[in-house]
């Protein structure tokens, strides 16, 4: 073997075709094998690894079967062979290195051409004894028994060839010009495929015998992982890819450009970023005045809290890494269990995340209790300790169970430790279930509520007398509010579902596309829409980032102006006038709060006092009766 390889493939010959001609190497004759297209993302460039150079080819295909993106990132591992290459413990080592790290690129070719076992096992005798002397093993990677045997009918492979002709392994013939080499063996007359064309041959030409069932095989090829002994899932029933056994998907996901998962990961902290400084803001809001939220508004704030340690899940990624939280190795966590950061994270995003749907149906119950059950605050707040009951024991049953079932997964776009990412049953059961109840329950509680609202508008609309213009418009306010910050929820919890719900119909689809060529399928069953996936990023934490529309107020200003003050300023004394200002005399009007000029009070006054129920009785009672329970207690002004 000398420096310069050059490169023939091993011409096998294939016997017993339909008409009984023999067939023999050669390159007029190639035998059929699996016809894996290539991916979308491969390239041919040239080849600018020194270790690599002139070793009978100059052009190599990325990415490539070890699911290296760049020549870089290829060199990177190559190199660390370079002491037993200039040890030449094999002259085949470096030929074998070189068709793993830097595969063979041919025009037109869309065929994998690996190197023969031969060529293999020549490598690990010599070199996996000087190995063994330093306590390493024969990468499992680079299992042997991973390559074609030459003679294989059904793989082309290749192996090197010196200045010569000689071979050096294989069970082809020479070439007398060294190139890719066709037989030098004398036999029968060779069958082209032209005269497999004539006469009753020709129905062959468009599908050859047993050529599509060769072509439609599944097989675990790049850009998926083949998992190795030494991997967790190893022989697992989860680390299945279109029911190929023991292949995984890489790390950072089998679609998309380097471009595009970059994009994805700054896109992910650009809104988790937002929605940690925005529910945060809120969370501060209710610390410094704490009484200004009364129920029914008061869900909003654990919302809010649960919202932003969601955020501290997608955010944690830059932190602990994609690798470290997501990733077992090459390959993408499947069924992970026990203590750690993917535990962790997936407790974030999916424990907080549930309890904030959970949070959206209590908000929406005490609306109803409020608006169209005439409750008042104070009833409403004596039943809150089943409302924390209900909002945090739901979500904490459904991550025991998910745990339990070992469903937590890696997600290899986002970088997060979630359920459902690689099983569409588990996102039917432990995702796209419980979200579409509380949605679907929360908006029959809130629209239950507006139902009530409208009546109660009607209601001040046909009494008519002082002030009755007035405080309709401020219900009307009060109802534009809810329904802006209604939508504001709904609108992102049912995009989330149809994302996730397109996630579920074409992901098995996007997977066979990958390792079974014959099934690639079209549009979006080919591959996930990019956007789809960014927008569900988006429209997931959308909701903490909108929650704090119901505290821009004047009242929030006040209460950071009071916090300054009493930190870096004089002492605040408003809270004295405050004081001075509830003894005084009910005013015989409901929202007094507003009409004294306090910013901010119309919605929450008008569900959190008795005004509810002074509206309730109008039907069957006077005016003045409306008006004596407006004095029985002046109305609070909340948010």
């Amino acid at each position: 073997m000398t420096a310069r390889l050059q490169i023939f493939i091993i011409l096998t010959i294939a016997a017993s075709i339909a008409d009984g001609d023999s067939i023999h190497s050669g390159v007029d004759s190639l035998p059929a094998i699996p016809a894996i297209p290539k991916d979308p993302n491969s390239r041919c460039e040239e080849i600018r690894l020194s270790m690599c150079r002139g070793i009978g080819y100059n052009l190599t295909s990325f990415p490539n079967d070890m699911n290296h993106d760049t020549q870089e990132e290829a060199g990177l591992e190559a190199n660390q062979f370079v002491p037993l290459v200039e040890m030449k413990c094999s002259p085949d080592l470096r030929f074998f290195l070189c068709s793993l790290y830097m595969p063979i690129c041919i025009e037109d070719y869309h065929k994998p051409l690996p190197v023969c076992r031969s060529v293999c096992e020549r490598s690990r005798a010599g070199c996996a004894p000087i190995m063994q002397q330093y306590s390493f093993q024969w990468p499992e990677r680079m299992s042997c028994e991973r390559f074609p045997v030459s003679g294989d009918p059904d793989n082309l492979c290749m192996e090197p060839k010196d200045e010569g002709g000689s071979m050096s392994g294989g069970s082809g013939g020479s070439s007398s010009n060294g190139g890719m080499g066709g037989s030098g063996m004398n036999g029968p007359k060779k069958t082209t495929p032209k005269d497999k064309c004539k006469g009753k041959n020709s129905k062959n030409c468009a599908n050859p015998p047993g050529e599509k069932a060769k072509e439609c095989s599944c097989k675990c090829k790049a850009p998926l992982v083949l998992l190795g002994k030494d991997n967790n899932y190893y022989n697992t029933s989860v680390a299945r890819v279109a029911n190929v056994p023991n292949c995984g998907i890489p790390c950072h996901g089998a679609f998309f450009t380097i471009e595009e998962k970059e994009f994805a990961q700054w896109w992910i902290v650009l809104w988790s970023g937002l929605c940690f400084f925005s529910t945060l803001m809120t969370l501060i809001t209710f610390i410094i005045d704490t009484e200004r939220f009364k129920y029914p508004e008061r869900p909003i704030v654990f919302l809010s809290l649960c919202y932003c340690m969601v955020a501290v899940g997608y955010l944690s990624r830059t932190v602990f890494g994609h690798e470290q939280i997501a990733c077992d190795g090459r390959a993408i966590k499947y069924a992970s269990t026990g203590p750690g950061s993917c535990t962790l994270v997936f407790l974030l995003i999916y424990f907080f995340g549930m309890a904030s749907s959970v949070w959206w149906v209590v908000l929406a119950f005490t609306w109803f209790l409020a608006a169209g059950l005439k409750w008042g605050n104070e009833s409403i707040a004596k039943h809150s300790q089943y409302f924390h009951l209900a909002a945090w024991l739901i979500p904490t049953l459904q991550s025991v169970s998910v745990l339990l079932m070992a469903a937590v997964d890696g997600d290899p776009i986002a970088g997060i430790c979630y359920v459902g990412n690689l099983n569409t049953e588990h996102l039917k059961t432990f995702v796209l279930a419980p979200l579409f109840v509380y949605l679907v329950v929360g908006t029959t509680f809130l629209l239950s509520g507006f139902v009530s609202l409208f009546r109660i508008r009607s209601v001040i609309k046909q009494q008519g007398g002082i002030g009755a213009g007035a405080k309709a418009d401020k219900l009307e306010k009060l109802m534009i509010r809810i329904g802006i910050f209604s939508v504001l929820y709904t609108v992102p919890a049912m995009i989330v579902i149809a994302c996730s719900l397109y996630e579920a119909a074409f992901f098995e689809d996007w997977m066979t596309g990958i390792a079974c060529p014959c099934k690639v399928a079209e549009g979006p069953r080919k591959k996930p829409l990019y956007w789809v996936l960014m927008l569900k990023y988006f429209m997931a934490l959308a909701v903490g980032i909108t929650s704090g529309v119901w505290i821009w107020s004047g009242k929030t200003v006040d209460s950071w102006k009071r916090l300054w003050k009493r930190l870096f300023g004089s002492p605040d004394r408003t809270g004295a006038n405050q004081a001075l200002i509830k003894q005084r005399p009910p005013v015989p009007y409901p929202y007094a709060g507003s009409a004294m000029g306090v910013p901010g009070s119309t919605a929450a006054s008008l569900l959190a006092t008795p005004y509810t129920q002074a509206v309730g009785s109008v039907a069957s009672t006077s005016h003045h009766h409306l008006h004596h329970h407006v004095l029985k207690q002046p109305p609070a002004s909340h948010v």
